[in-house]
């Protein structure tokens, strides 16, 4: 961090004179990757509501930390989610009936569920606000490490399987007739999400995280002509709303993850325009 914080005294800006608001920028631009890599594979793989049940799970899994004492709530959210993933992989490969039919039983389970749990006994729900709305200028270092090794691991996943996974979620039978392991590459890539989606749960916020899943690849996928394109616009869309959308907040006041999101509409409008214009 103190590498980082050196660098920082050299960028001109006021909001960086601040420690938390040079914790928040890193934190972006290790989760702006995440989501911009992530979301072509979303999007590629018609899962779009599939990361929104995540944060549900994820959710939960913070309550049941809550109730049960646990100092760091978020990494029981961690393992519930990534048990949510499997199984949903598991009766997904096991059942005829539609992804998003799934996805909705999965969701509304996840979500009755964490409310229960929060409220049992009659406890408030008040405490809990923080990760329906999320707070980037609250992360701490170790929350930053952690970002970075999650990174790392999702580019080394990506970099295996990016073509794979793009092939079984365009043509599932194809890939298995070259010998692809779709349900192995597909439980990997949901486990990934899981991770992904319940680390930034307090940054970003259960009410707006999967917008920021979405929108990269959706608006990528308006303009890019090949593949390659695809996931690089997807990243740098991710990263241009994610720091406007911190410098925004910043100046404004407003929430952070609010701001971004609304900056990658903004693109997704723009993108949209311009595929049209060029159409």
């Amino acid at each position: 961090m103190s590498i980082w914080y050196w660098f920082c005294d050299f960028i001109p800006l006021e909001l960086l004179r601040w420690e938390f608001m040079r914790n928040a920028l890193l934190a972006i631009l290790l989760m702006a990757p995440l989501f911009g890599i992530l979301s072509t594979m979303i999007v590629t793989g018609r899962m779009s509501f599939f990361s929104d049940a995540l944060g549900h799970s994820a959710f939960t899994g913070i309550a049941i930390g809550c109730i049960c004492g646990i100092a760091a709530p978020l990494w029981v959210a961690v393992i519930f989610s990534v048990v949510f993933a499997l199984l949903f992989s598991f009766v997904r490969s096991r059942s005829n009936q539609a992804a998003d039919t799934l996805i909705g039983v999965f969701s509304s389970t996840a979500v009755a569920l964490g409310i229960f749990i929060a409220t049992l006994g009659g406890g408030s729900f008040t405490k809990y606000n923080k990760y329906l709305i999320g707070d980037v200028l609250s992360v701490t270092p170790g929350e930053i490490g952690t970002l970075a090794l999650v990174l790392v691991g999702v580019l080394v996943f990506w970099c295996l399987y990016a073509n794979r996974l793009t092939l079984s979620s365009i043509h599932p039978q194809l890939a298995s007739s070259r010998g692809i392991p779709v349900g192995i590459s597909q439980t990997i890539f949901t486990t990934a999400i899981a991770v992904v989606v319940t680390l930034a749960i307090s940054s970003v916020g259960l009410l707006i995280l999967n917008s920021l899943l979405v929108l990269p690849g959706a608006s990528s996928r308006n303009v890019s002509r090949n593949l390659k394109q695809y996931h690089l616009f997807s990243v740098v869309f991710a990263l241009i709303a994610g720091i406007a959308g911190l410098v925004i907040s910043y100046y404004w006041g407003a929430s952070s993850g609010a701001a971004i999101s609304l900056v990658l509409a903004l693109i997704f409008a723009v993108t949209f325009c311009l595929r049209k214009a060029r159409a």
